[in-house]
Protein backbone atom coordinates (compact mmCIF):
# COMPACT_ATOMS: atom_id res chain seq x y z
CA UNK A 1 0.00 0.00 0.00
CA UNK A 2 1.18 3.51 -0.74
CA UNK A 3 0.52 6.25 1.80
CA UNK A 4 0.34 10.00 1.39
CA UNK A 5 0.41 13.16 3.44
CA UNK A 6 -3.13 14.12 4.46
CA UNK A 7 -3.05 17.89 4.38
CA UNK A 8 -1.67 19.20 7.64
CA UNK A 9 -2.87 16.26 9.72
CA UNK A 10 -0.32 14.22 11.60
CA UNK A 11 -1.05 10.87 9.96
CA UNK A 12 -0.49 9.25 6.59
CA UNK A 13 -3.50 8.12 4.61
CA UNK A 14 -3.62 5.20 2.20
CA UNK A 15 -3.78 6.38 -1.42
CA UNK A 16 -6.80 4.08 -1.85
CA UNK A 17 -9.77 4.65 0.42
CA UNK A 18 -12.87 2.48 0.82
CA UNK A 19 -16.08 4.26 -0.15
CA UNK A 20 -19.15 2.68 1.44
CA UNK A 21 -21.83 4.03 -0.88
CA UNK A 22 -21.81 0.99 -3.16
CA UNK A 23 -21.64 -1.99 -0.83
CA UNK A 24 -22.86 -5.31 -2.28
CA UNK A 25 -26.65 -5.67 -2.25
CA UNK A 26 -27.44 -8.35 -4.81
CA UNK A 27 -29.66 -5.76 -6.51
CA UNK A 28 -29.18 -3.38 -9.42
CA UNK A 29 -29.69 -0.44 -7.11
CA UNK A 30 -26.75 1.16 -5.28
CA UNK A 31 -29.15 2.88 -2.87
CA UNK A 32 -30.72 -0.35 -1.69
CA UNK A 33 -30.86 -0.89 2.06
CA UNK A 34 -30.57 -4.64 1.54
CA UNK A 35 -26.81 -4.82 1.97
CA UNK A 36 -25.29 -8.29 1.78
CA UNK A 37 -23.62 -7.74 5.11
CA UNK A 38 -21.36 -10.78 5.34
CA UNK A 39 -19.88 -10.07 1.91
CA UNK A 40 -19.57 -6.34 2.61
CA UNK A 41 -17.67 -7.10 5.80
CA UNK A 42 -15.41 -9.63 4.04
CA UNK A 43 -14.52 -7.14 1.29
CA UNK A 44 -13.93 -4.24 3.66
CA UNK A 45 -11.76 -6.28 6.01
CA UNK A 46 -9.72 -7.64 3.09
CA UNK A 47 -8.98 -4.09 1.96
CA UNK A 48 -7.97 -3.08 5.48
CA UNK A 49 -5.77 -6.16 5.86
CA UNK A 50 -4.00 -5.04 2.67
CA UNK A 51 -3.33 -1.56 4.06
CA UNK A 52 -6.39 0.59 3.36
CA UNK A 53 -6.78 2.88 6.36
CA UNK A 54 -9.52 5.34 5.30
CA UNK A 55 -13.18 4.32 5.31
CA UNK A 56 -15.83 6.75 4.07
CA UNK A 57 -19.57 6.48 4.72
CA UNK A 58 -22.50 8.87 5.19
CA UNK A 59 -25.85 9.23 6.91
CA UNK A 60 -27.81 8.71 3.69
CA UNK A 61 -25.83 5.90 2.03
CA UNK A 62 -27.82 2.74 1.35
CA UNK A 63 -30.95 4.44 2.66
CA UNK A 64 -29.33 4.91 6.05
CA UNK A 65 -27.93 1.38 6.47
CA UNK A 66 -24.31 1.90 5.43
CA UNK A 67 -23.12 3.32 8.75
CA UNK A 68 -24.62 0.44 10.71
CA UNK A 69 -23.01 -2.20 8.48
CA UNK A 70 -19.68 -0.40 8.53
CA UNK A 71 -19.78 -0.17 12.31
CA UNK A 72 -20.29 -3.92 12.63
CA UNK A 73 -17.62 -4.70 10.01
CA UNK A 74 -15.06 -2.73 12.02
CA UNK A 75 -15.41 -4.86 15.12
CA UNK A 76 -12.72 -7.34 16.19
CA UNK A 77 -9.94 -4.75 16.18
CA UNK A 78 -10.52 -3.30 12.72
CA UNK A 79 -11.65 0.04 14.12
CA UNK A 80 -8.16 0.67 15.42
CA UNK A 81 -6.64 0.16 11.97
CA UNK A 82 -8.56 2.89 10.14
CA UNK A 83 -9.75 6.47 10.13
CA UNK A 84 -13.53 6.69 9.73
CA UNK A 85 -15.22 9.51 7.86
CA UNK A 86 -18.94 10.15 7.82
CA UNK A 87 -21.05 13.15 6.86
CA UNK A 88 -23.69 15.51 8.18
CA UNK A 89 -26.68 15.49 5.77
CA UNK A 90 -27.02 19.26 5.45
CA UNK A 91 -29.98 18.93 3.07
CA UNK A 92 -31.97 17.31 5.91
CA UNK A 93 -30.98 19.77 8.61
CA UNK A 94 -33.70 22.34 9.31
CA UNK A 95 -32.60 23.61 12.71
CA UNK A 96 -29.23 23.83 14.43
CA UNK A 97 -30.39 21.20 16.92
CA UNK A 98 -30.82 18.74 14.04
CA UNK A 99 -27.04 18.74 13.59
CA UNK A 100 -26.48 17.44 17.12
CA UNK A 101 -29.35 14.96 16.96
CA UNK A 102 -28.16 13.43 13.70
CA UNK A 103 -24.54 13.21 14.84
CA UNK A 104 -25.66 11.28 17.94
CA UNK A 105 -27.68 8.95 15.72
CA UNK A 106 -24.66 8.37 13.50
CA UNK A 107 -22.40 7.55 16.42
CA UNK A 108 -24.98 5.07 17.63
CA UNK A 109 -25.20 3.45 14.18
CA UNK A 110 -21.41 3.17 13.98
CA UNK A 111 -21.21 1.98 17.59
CA UNK A 112 -18.55 4.61 18.28
CA UNK A 113 -17.90 7.39 20.74
CA UNK A 114 -16.26 9.50 18.05
CA UNK A 115 -15.45 9.67 14.33
CA UNK A 116 -12.16 10.79 12.86
CA UNK A 117 -13.54 12.93 10.04
CA UNK A 118 -16.91 14.67 9.90
CA UNK A 119 -17.84 16.32 6.62
CA UNK A 120 -20.61 18.75 5.77
CA UNK A 121 -22.18 16.62 3.05
CA UNK A 122 -22.63 17.64 -0.60
CA UNK A 123 -22.31 21.38 -0.22
CA UNK A 124 -23.91 23.41 -3.00
CA UNK A 125 -25.37 26.91 -3.07
CA UNK A 126 -28.50 25.92 -1.14
CA UNK A 127 -26.85 23.77 1.52
CA UNK A 128 -24.00 26.27 1.98
CA UNK A 129 -26.62 28.87 2.81
CA UNK A 130 -28.07 26.46 5.38
CA UNK A 131 -24.63 26.12 7.00
CA UNK A 132 -24.28 29.89 7.22
CA UNK A 133 -27.83 30.66 8.34
CA UNK A 134 -27.80 28.06 11.12
CA UNK A 135 -24.15 28.65 12.06
CA UNK A 136 -23.38 24.96 11.88
CA UNK A 137 -19.69 25.72 12.28
CA UNK A 138 -20.24 26.36 15.98
CA UNK A 139 -22.08 23.03 16.30
CA UNK A 140 -19.23 21.17 14.63
CA UNK A 141 -16.65 22.93 16.76
CA UNK A 142 -18.59 22.09 19.93
CA UNK A 143 -18.75 18.43 18.86
CA UNK A 144 -15.02 18.48 18.21
CA UNK A 145 -14.34 20.01 21.63
CA UNK A 146 -16.51 17.30 23.19
CA UNK A 147 -14.40 14.61 21.49
CA UNK A 148 -17.19 13.36 19.21
CA UNK A 149 -15.35 14.28 16.01
CA UNK A 150 -11.65 14.84 15.37
CA UNK A 151 -11.49 16.76 12.07
CA UNK A 152 -13.93 18.99 10.19
CA UNK A 153 -14.34 19.14 6.42
CA UNK A 154 -16.84 19.20 3.59
CA UNK A 155 -17.77 17.36 0.43
CA UNK A 156 -18.76 19.36 -2.62
CA UNK A 157 -21.03 19.30 -5.69
CA UNK A 158 -21.33 22.66 -7.46
CA UNK A 159 -19.22 25.04 -9.55
CA UNK A 160 -15.70 26.31 -8.92
CA UNK A 161 -16.82 29.80 -7.95
CA UNK A 162 -18.84 28.45 -5.04
CA UNK A 163 -16.03 26.06 -4.10
CA UNK A 164 -13.67 29.02 -3.77
CA UNK A 165 -16.25 30.88 -1.68
CA UNK A 166 -16.70 27.91 0.66
CA UNK A 167 -13.04 27.11 1.08
CA UNK A 168 -12.33 30.75 1.91
CA UNK A 169 -15.45 31.11 4.04
CA UNK A 170 -14.22 29.15 7.06
CA UNK A 171 -10.65 29.12 8.35
CA UNK A 172 -10.83 25.80 10.20
CA UNK A 173 -11.45 23.42 7.31
CA UNK A 174 -9.05 20.48 7.46
CA UNK A 175 -10.35 18.23 4.67
CA UNK A 176 -12.36 18.57 1.49
CA UNK A 177 -13.87 15.89 -0.71
CA UNK A 178 -14.35 16.59 -4.41
CA UNK A 179 -15.41 14.72 -7.52
CA UNK A 180 -12.36 14.40 -9.77
CA UNK A 181 -11.39 12.21 -12.71
CA UNK A 182 -10.05 12.72 -16.21
CA UNK A 183 -13.53 13.60 -17.48
CA UNK A 184 -14.09 16.19 -14.75
CA UNK A 185 -10.96 18.34 -14.97
CA UNK A 186 -13.11 21.42 -15.54
CA UNK A 187 -16.36 20.31 -13.88
CA UNK A 188 -17.37 21.19 -10.32
CA UNK A 189 -14.25 22.05 -8.28
CA UNK A 190 -12.03 20.65 -11.02
CA UNK A 191 -8.28 20.97 -11.22
CA UNK A 192 -8.42 24.60 -10.04
CA UNK A 193 -10.25 23.50 -6.89
CA UNK A 194 -7.86 20.62 -6.30
CA UNK A 195 -4.86 22.95 -6.42
CA UNK A 196 -6.54 25.60 -4.29
CA UNK A 197 -7.38 23.08 -1.57
CA UNK A 198 -3.81 21.77 -1.54
CA UNK A 199 -2.45 25.33 -1.36
CA UNK A 200 -4.68 25.91 1.66
CA UNK A 201 -3.17 22.86 3.35
CA UNK A 202 -6.32 20.73 3.25
CA UNK A 203 -6.29 16.99 2.89
CA UNK A 204 -7.99 16.26 -0.45
CA UNK A 205 -10.26 13.25 -0.75
CA UNK A 206 -11.28 12.39 -4.31
CA UNK A 207 -14.62 10.72 -4.95
CA UNK A 208 -15.77 9.24 -8.27
CA UNK A 209 -12.24 8.63 -9.66
CA UNK A 210 -13.84 6.21 -12.15
CA UNK A 211 -17.03 8.30 -12.40
CA UNK A 212 -19.29 5.93 -10.51
CA UNK A 213 -18.03 2.94 -12.51
CA UNK A 214 -18.60 4.54 -15.92
CA UNK A 215 -14.83 4.58 -16.51
CA UNK A 216 -14.50 0.97 -15.41
CA UNK A 217 -16.31 -0.58 -18.38
CA UNK A 218 -15.17 1.10 -21.61
CA UNK A 219 -17.63 1.58 -24.44
CA UNK A 220 -16.78 -0.15 -27.71
CA UNK A 221 -15.03 2.85 -29.28
CA UNK A 222 -12.80 3.30 -26.24
CA UNK A 223 -11.93 -0.39 -26.01
CA UNK A 224 -10.98 -0.40 -29.68
CA UNK A 225 -8.88 2.74 -29.25
CA UNK A 226 -7.01 1.29 -26.28
CA UNK A 227 -6.29 -1.90 -28.20
CA UNK A 228 -5.10 0.07 -31.22
CA UNK A 229 -2.74 2.04 -28.96
CA UNK A 230 -1.34 -1.20 -27.60
CA UNK A 231 -2.51 -0.48 -24.06
CA UNK A 232 -3.10 -3.76 -22.24
CA UNK A 233 -4.25 -2.50 -18.86
CA UNK A 234 -7.82 -1.81 -17.79
CA UNK A 235 -9.57 1.52 -18.13
CA UNK A 236 -10.33 1.50 -14.40
CA UNK A 237 -6.63 1.15 -13.60
CA UNK A 238 -5.78 3.96 -16.00
CA UNK A 239 -8.45 6.23 -14.49
CA UNK A 240 -7.31 5.59 -10.93
CA UNK A 241 -3.66 6.12 -11.71
CA UNK A 242 -4.52 9.36 -13.53
CA UNK A 243 -6.03 10.67 -10.28
CA UNK A 244 -3.11 9.45 -8.17
CA UNK A 245 -0.72 11.04 -10.65
CA UNK A 246 -1.67 14.41 -9.11
CA UNK A 247 0.46 15.15 -6.02
CA UNK A 248 -2.34 17.28 -4.54
CA UNK A 249 -4.57 14.20 -4.10
CA UNK A 250 -4.37 12.61 -0.66
CA UNK A 251 -6.72 9.66 -1.11
CA UNK A 252 -8.99 8.39 -3.88
CA UNK A 253 -12.16 6.62 -2.78
CA UNK A 254 -13.45 3.58 -4.57
CA UNK A 255 -16.85 2.02 -3.96
CA UNK A 256 -15.76 -1.61 -4.02
CA UNK A 257 -18.86 -3.71 -4.56
CA UNK A 258 -17.15 -7.05 -5.18
CA UNK A 259 -14.00 -8.80 -4.05
CA UNK A 260 -12.78 -8.69 -7.66
CA UNK A 261 -13.07 -4.88 -7.65
CA UNK A 262 -11.14 -4.77 -4.40
CA UNK A 263 -8.33 -7.01 -5.59
CA UNK A 264 -7.97 -5.04 -8.83
CA UNK A 265 -7.84 -1.71 -7.00
CA UNK A 266 -5.31 -3.01 -4.50
CA UNK A 267 -3.11 -3.98 -7.44
CA UNK A 268 -3.56 -0.56 -9.07
CA UNK A 269 -2.59 1.33 -5.92
CA UNK A 270 0.85 -0.28 -5.98
CA UNK A 271 1.58 2.09 -8.88
CA UNK A 272 -0.02 5.16 -7.30
CA UNK A 273 3.01 7.41 -7.00
CA UNK A 274 2.43 11.03 -7.99
CA UNK A 275 3.99 11.91 -11.35
CA UNK A 276 4.51 8.26 -12.28
CA UNK A 277 2.40 8.13 -15.45
CA UNK A 278 4.32 8.19 -18.71
CA UNK A 279 3.75 10.74 -21.46
CA UNK A 280 2.38 7.92 -23.60
CA UNK A 281 -0.18 6.95 -20.96
CA UNK A 282 -1.28 10.56 -20.56
CA UNK A 283 -1.65 10.83 -24.33
CA UNK A 284 -3.86 7.74 -24.33
CA UNK A 285 -6.01 9.24 -21.57
CA UNK A 286 -6.45 12.38 -23.66
CA UNK A 287 -7.53 10.23 -26.61
CA UNK A 288 -10.08 8.38 -24.49
CA UNK A 289 -11.42 11.63 -23.12
CA UNK A 290 -11.87 13.00 -26.64
CA UNK A 291 -13.90 9.95 -27.64
CA UNK A 292 -16.27 10.36 -24.70
CA UNK A 293 -16.60 14.10 -25.22
CA UNK A 294 -17.51 13.56 -28.87
CA UNK A 295 -20.39 11.33 -27.78
CA UNK A 296 -22.05 14.05 -25.71
CA UNK A 297 -25.29 14.81 -27.48
CA UNK A 298 -25.93 18.31 -26.07
CA UNK A 299 -23.22 21.03 -25.89
CA UNK A 300 -24.43 22.32 -22.51
CA UNK A 301 -21.72 23.93 -20.36
CA UNK A 302 -23.97 24.40 -17.30
CA UNK A 303 -23.41 28.16 -17.48
CA UNK A 304 -26.93 28.70 -16.11
CA UNK A 305 -27.82 31.59 -18.43
CA UNK A 306 -31.03 29.74 -19.31
CA UNK A 307 -32.23 29.90 -15.72
CA UNK A 308 -34.57 30.44 -14.05
CA UNK A 309 -37.16 28.60 -16.09
CA UNK A 310 -40.70 30.04 -15.73
CA UNK A 311 -41.99 26.49 -15.30
CA UNK A 312 -39.36 25.48 -12.76
CA UNK A 313 -37.44 23.12 -15.05
CA UNK A 314 -33.86 22.50 -13.87
CA UNK A 315 -32.54 22.90 -17.40
CA UNK A 316 -28.75 22.28 -17.09
CA UNK A 317 -29.38 19.39 -14.70
CA UNK A 318 -31.83 17.76 -17.13
CA UNK A 319 -29.60 18.20 -20.18
CA UNK A 320 -26.60 16.83 -18.34
CA UNK A 321 -28.42 13.74 -17.07
CA UNK A 322 -29.18 12.89 -20.69
CA UNK A 323 -25.54 13.57 -21.63
CA UNK A 324 -24.36 11.21 -18.89
CA UNK A 325 -26.39 8.35 -20.32
CA UNK A 326 -25.45 9.12 -23.92
CA UNK A 327 -21.75 9.57 -23.27
CA UNK A 328 -21.20 6.34 -21.37
CA UNK A 329 -23.97 4.31 -23.03
CA UNK A 330 -25.48 3.68 -19.61
CA UNK A 331 -28.85 5.23 -18.81
CA UNK A 332 -29.80 3.27 -15.69
CA UNK A 333 -28.32 5.70 -13.16
CA UNK A 334 -29.30 8.92 -15.03
CA UNK A 335 -32.86 7.59 -15.30
CA UNK A 336 -33.01 6.93 -11.55
CA UNK A 337 -31.71 10.41 -10.78
CA UNK A 338 -34.04 12.00 -13.32
CA UNK A 339 -37.03 10.19 -11.81
CA UNK A 340 -35.97 11.05 -8.26
CA UNK A 341 -36.09 14.75 -9.14
CA UNK A 342 -39.58 14.49 -10.61
CA UNK A 343 -38.81 14.07 -14.33
CA UNK A 344 -38.33 17.82 -14.82
CA UNK A 345 -38.44 17.85 -18.65
CA UNK A 346 -42.16 17.08 -18.64
CA UNK A 347 -42.82 20.56 -17.20
CA UNK A 348 -41.51 22.26 -20.35
CA UNK A 349 -44.21 24.19 -22.28
CA UNK A 350 -41.94 25.20 -25.19
CA UNK A 351 -42.09 28.91 -24.35
CA UNK A 352 -38.59 29.40 -25.77
CA UNK A 353 -37.41 31.84 -23.08
CA UNK A 354 -34.37 29.69 -22.29
CA UNK A 355 -33.36 29.45 -25.95
CA UNK A 356 -33.14 33.25 -26.24
CA UNK A 357 -30.51 33.26 -23.48
CA UNK A 358 -28.49 30.13 -24.37
CA UNK A 359 -24.99 31.11 -25.62
CA UNK A 360 -24.66 27.67 -27.25
CA UNK A 361 -27.91 28.11 -29.25
CA UNK A 362 -29.21 24.77 -27.98
CA UNK A 363 -32.80 23.99 -29.09
CA UNK A 364 -33.69 23.32 -25.46
CA UNK A 365 -37.44 22.86 -25.93
CA UNK A 366 -36.91 20.13 -28.52
CA UNK A 367 -34.39 18.42 -26.28
CA UNK A 368 -36.77 18.48 -23.32
CA UNK A 369 -39.38 16.60 -25.31
CA UNK A 370 -36.80 14.08 -26.48
CA UNK A 371 -35.29 13.62 -23.01
CA UNK A 372 -38.63 12.95 -21.37
CA UNK A 373 -39.41 10.42 -24.09
CA UNK A 374 -36.16 8.56 -23.46
CA UNK A 375 -35.75 8.96 -19.70
CA UNK A 376 -39.32 9.40 -18.52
Amino acid sequence: MQYRKFGQLDWQVSALGFGCMRLPTGENDPNSANITEAEASRILRHAIDDGVNYVDTAYMYHSGKSETVVGRALRDGYRDKVKIATKAPIAQIKTAADFDRILEEQLKRLALDSVDVYLFHALNKRTWNTVLELDLFSRAEAAKKAGKISHIGFSFHDNYELFEQIINGYDKWEICQIQYNFMDEENQAGTKGLKLAAEKGLGVVVMEPVRGGKLASPIKEVAEYMEKQGYRGTLADLALRWVWNHPEVSVALSGMTTMAHTVENLESVQNAAAGSMSDEELRIVDGIKAIYQKRMGIPCTSCGYCMPCPQGVAIPFTLNQYNEGKTYNYFDEPKRIYAFFGRPAKKCVHCGECEKKCPQSIPISDWMEKINGIMG
